[in-house]
């Protein structure tokens, strides 16, 4: 296991931030679900690593709050509660709608053609009813946004919680339709295009409460009697 370990060393950074973003692509194109156990040993086969080498990325997911850590019995891919899907949804209405107004006063046309460009590669994953590349796009529109800004902690801080709200939906099985988000994300651009700014924000706002809507967020406690009472 030393011998390994040492091996591992040049690399174990890089091979670290691999195994991270692997995990992270699979939770966010909806490939691997909440609850699903994350062998130790197995992902250390898959990636030809040791185990300490995995254990590091399993801590920075967890730090990410992408899995959960539980002593004696491993790491599992998590299970945001309730609480934390609204949370996750409140800070992001706080961001996106500060960052398209933001956006809105000092756009340039060449960015605006490039959220256009960004559109179109949607709209296509959309129409081939590519479900892991317009899960990535739709998720990404919203860190281009904040890229045209120059923020690239923006940009990050953003993408850990759109990672967060992939296993939300996930999690709480959202019907908000790809095709209906791809539409909102039009309606957005075109509102910056014309350097519109409340109905960009208002836009934002709207886009976000939909999908927030669209969740089972609040699932009813069945009557123990009727579910339990034997057929006459």
């Amino acid at each position: 296991m030393k011998a390994l370990q040492a091996a591992d060393a040049p690399g174990s950074g890089s091979t670290t931030q691999r195994i991270v973003e692997s995990i992270t692509t699979a939770i966010v194109e909806r490939r691997l679900l909440p609850g699903t156990k994350l062998a130790e040993q197995q992902i250390a086969d898959i990636f030809g690593v040791s185990r300490t080498v995995v254990r590091q990325a399993l801590n920075q997911l967890s730090r990410d709050r992408l899995i959960s850590l539980e002593p004696a019995r491993g790491a599992f891919v998590a299970q945001p509660s309730v609480e934390e899907a609204r949370q996750v949804f409140e800070v992001r209405r706080l961001l996106e709608g500060a960052m398209v107004r933001q956006l809105a006063a000092q756009i340039s046309d060449a960015q605006v053609a490039q959220l256009r460009q960004h559109l179109r590669e949607e709209r296509a994953a959309v129409s081939r009813i590519d479900v892991p590349g317009r899960t990535r796009l739709l998720a990404d529109f919203h860190t281009v946004l904040a890229r045209l800004l120059g923020n690239e902690v923006l940009a990050e801080l953003l993408a850990d919680l759109l990672n967060r709200s992939s296993l939300i939906s996930l999690m709480y099985q959202s019907s908000h339709s790809a095709s209906h988000s791809q539409q909102e994300h039009e309606q957005i651009v075109e509102a910056l295009s014309r350097r519109d700014t409340r109905a960009a924000v208002r836009l934002m706002e709207q886009h976000l409460a939909s999908v927030e809507r669209n969740l089972h967020l609040d699932p009813r406690t069945p009557d123990l009697a009727a579910v339990l009472r034997p057929a006459e």
